[in-house]
């Protein structure tokens, strides 16, 4: 699953593994003061981690993290403390619970969201690791000045969601919390699997949106971001792209089409979290074609919540949204 939000083409993830793992190699000294144990000292204080810009030596417990690109609110989201951060946008802020929010709004913002990075600004906080997640394009553009101030591991867009957290935890030296989101991941998936399994067995979904880039009078099938989540750890019945093709995701329905979502007995919607249809998805729900489908009429067209897919934090909050979403299905 991808592990950045829905956003333009251009920056929508495809449901596939990274092929370069990272991973912890355990280095240290015995700790006693007889001979020279400069060596020893030094390797205890390093560890090396494959990434997609090769095998990184970074420090055991590095104290000032610079994130850029996708990796700012998923460090924080697993309580980290970033000197430095690239900016992210008010929606995706103005959902973060309130101490993430001061963990962002602490940190030196070094540039925007993609390679445009002030390179001496951030050299100026003496980082002891960077973490980044961006298009490789341009990593390609500043990722061998970024390697010359401070040890870096670079993710691809095309890394896998649950991975791309566990391996951020590993770099950021952050694992606790991991344990404990990852825990209550699996029991929230659990809960929902076994409360609604009728329904999930019996049903056909569809999970449609609209972003605010979309041309005007289209939609889309959503098939990537949070309805993975439904469809590959929950089960739900959920229409995706053939193997090898782009996702339904990518392509711009038109409103004339929103009639063919009557085959569906469910249908899920994106609304913030108070519950509303979010801005870019209004104008669907005032279509009369929207209105008169039966999965709408009916009370089965559902409202849920997906702060975000690229980290277990928001996450969470989505599955709680479903949840609630789910347990009125009982009544209709």
């Amino acid at each position: 699953m991808s592990s950045t939000p829905l956003t333009r083409r251009g920056t929508a993830l495809a449901a596939t593994l990274m092929s370069a793992s990272l991973f912890l190699t355990a280095c240290g000294g015995d700790g006693d003061n007889t001979g020279d144990t400069t060596g020893d000292k030094a390797a205890a204080q390093t560890r090396s981690v494959k990434a997609e810009n090769g095998t990184i030596e970074i420090p055991t417990d590095p104290q000032r993290i610079v994130t850029i690109g996708n990796t700012n609110l998923p460090f924080i989201d697993l309580g980290g403390k970033p000197v430095g951060v690239t900016e992210v946008p008010d929606s995706e802020l103005d959902v973060l619970p309130e101490e993430q929010k001061t963990a962002y709004e602490a940190a030196e913002v070094v540039g925007s969201n993609g390679g445009e990075v002030d390179l001496e600004k951030l050299a100026g906080l003496k980082p002891d690791l960077i973490l980044v997640q961006f298009h490789s394009n341009d990593w390609d553009k500043v990722g061998k000045r970024l390697e010359a101030i401070a040890p870096t591991v670079f993710w691809g867009l095309d890394t896998e969601w649950k991975a791309f957290a566990g391996e951020i935890a590993e770099a950021g030296n952050v694992t606790d919390a991991l344990s404990r989101q990852t825990a209550e991941f699996k029991e929230k998936v659990a809960k929902i699997q076994e409360t609604y399994r009728k329904t999930i067995d019996d049903t056909s979904f569809v999970d449609v949106s609209r972003g605010d880039w979309s041309d005007p009078g289209t939609f889309y099938i959503a098939d990537i971001g949070c309805s993975e989540i439904a469809r590959d750890d929950i089960g739900l019945d959920l229409p995706e792209a053939a193997e090898g093709k782009d996702p339904l995701a990518y392509e711009s329905l038109p409103f004339e089409q929103i009639g063919e979502l009557s085959k569906y007995d469910v249908i899920t919607y994106p609304v913030d979290a108070e519950g509303r249809p979010t801005e870019p998805f209004v104008p669907v729900v005032e279509t009369n074609t929207w209105k008169a489908l039966p999965a709408v009429s009916s009370g089965r067209a559902l409202g849920v919540f997906c702060p975000g897919n690229n980290s277990y934090g928001p996450v969470l909050q989505y599955l709680d949204s479903l949840d609630r979403a789910l347990a009125t299905l009982s009544t209709k």
